[in-house]
């Protein structure tokens, strides 16, 4: 029986030594080449080609990324990605990992702000498309705005009215006023007709005109229409007052001197009021507009749009990520620098932070690299009106070559130059792994 191949030194041979492993890697190395190494090659040579492939152009391909403007302004948005969106990622996610471990409620929290990592960026940029909705009855993010700014700058009770006689002068932005001045005792009458199906307010009720004040002012305010007729500035059963219109007491100068509200049925009255003639008016405020929405998926601001959704599902790999590492950091010094004196937010910069140092410099590292291959998400929350002003390079590279402009040489420098910016991040990252096993 032969022996078994030898060294130099009689230890067995390469191949007998490692064929165990090179066994199990066979296969994987197969793939790798073709699902790989193969597609990567054939793109580098790809991007030396015009348009269908069958002409050599050089580096032509390369010189249109910085020629064409959509390209520039992809090229931009991923600058700002970058500077953004791993910097903020990493500051949140180290935020919820401190704030976990001094929440009771900590596993339910943990849970919610991870729970984006379990759909895929596609999906969360669907989610994000529906609530940047610009109508605050379908977008959450508008509403939840319009809940705060209806609370601070109340809209008004109509969006837009016009008097229904000659009587009545005036826009609704100046305010509607009665031509004809009013003194004591007297009692006007505001009737609007073109206001809006349904603006009517619920409470509103058969408009009914005051009996005159001796010593001040009178009015109604009401919706002067009938369905089929009507006589226009004669109040007649079935119209409704308005309620909540803001009705002002002017002088002939044009000077407020007094505010008040109408009544369900309308009516209205300034009391004890010195003699003279004055003008009454429904104030402007009485037709401010409800709050319209932020237009998030607008070319203006599609791009924070796009970054606050991918920092809501990033955030909660961070978050874990930068929570593991605080729960090995040694106990021992940080009660040591609270027992001399620190505190909380002395402890925090000084000690927790350069300590978690290693953690988020792999969590930034990584967040770099994901940045600039950032594509899923902006395509699903970014309208097709907006896709220009919200390009990155992964998402250009899609579109040239597959998304209808079919010119694979440029698409496959696209891709080349992507996959140069990402090599230095995956080095250094894969040195930073190294140094600290």
């Amino acid at each position: 029986m032969a022996a078994p191949a030898r060294g130099p030194e009689g230890r067995p041979g390469l191949w007998r030594r490692h064929r165990t492993a090179l066994a199990f890697l066979a296969p994987a190395a197969v793939l790798l080449g073709i699902w790989i190494v193969y597609p990567a090659i054939s793109t580098v040579v790809r991007s030396f080609f015009d348009r269908s492939g069958s002409e050599f152009v050089g580096i032509d391909n390369y010189e249109q990324i910085f020629a064409t403007d959509i390209l520039i302004t992809a090229i931009r948005n991923n600058a700002l990605w970058l500077a953004v969106v791993p910097a903020l990622v990493t500051a949140v996610g180290l935020v919820f990992g401190v704030l976990i471990e001094r929440i009771r409620w900590s596993v339910a929290f943990r849970t919610a702000v991870f729970m984006p990592m379990a759909i895929s960026l596609f999906a969360a940029g669907v989610i994000w498309r529906v609530m940047d909705q610009r109508d605050p009855e379908v977008g959450a993010v508008n509403a939840a705005i319009g809940a705060v700014s209806d609370t601070v700058d109340p809209p008004g009770a109509l969006t837009g009215a016009t008097g229904s006689t000659e009587r009545i002068e005036g826009t609704p932005q100046q305010g509607l006023r009665l031509a004809r001045p009013l003194r004591q005792g007297d009692v006007g009458r505001l009737g609007l007709t073109g206001i809006a199906l349904g603006e009517v307010p619920e409470e509103a009720v058969q408009a009914r005109a005051p009996p005159p004040a001796p010593d001040g002012i009178a009015g109604l305010v009401w919706v002067d229409f009938l369905p089929g007729g009507g006589k226009p500035g004669v109040v007649e059963k079935g119209e409704q007052g308005l309620p909540a219109v803001s009705v002002q007491l002017r002088d002939r100068g044009g000077r407020t001197l007094e505010t008040v509200e109408s009544e369900p049925d309308g009516s209205f009255a300034f009391e004890r009021v010195e003699p003279g003639a004055y003008v009454v008016a429904i104030g402007p405020e009485t037709f401010a507009a409800p709050f319209a929405g932020v237009d998030w998926l607008g070319p203006e601001l599609i791009t924070p749009a796009v970054m606050i959704a991918y920092i809501w599902v990033w955030a909660g790999f961070a978050m874990v990520v930068i929570g593991a590492g605080l729960a090995a950091l040694p106990r021992d010094v940080l009660e040591a620098a609270r027992t001399d004196g620190a505190s909380e937010a002395q402890v925090f910069r000084r000690v927790t932070v350069p300590l978690l140092r290693p953690v988020l410099i792999v969590v930034f590292v990584t967040m770099l690299i994901n940045v600039l291959k950032v594509f899923d998400i902006v395509l699903s929350v970014a309208p097709a009106s907006s896709q220009d002003e919200a390009n990155v390079i992964a998402l250009a590279m899609w579109r040239t070559a597959f998304g209808g402009v079919n010119d694979f040489g440029l698409g496959s420098a696209i891709a080349v130059l992507l996959f140069l910016l990402v090599i230095p991040l995956l080095a250094f990252n894969i040195r930073n792994f190294r140094r600290e096993v």
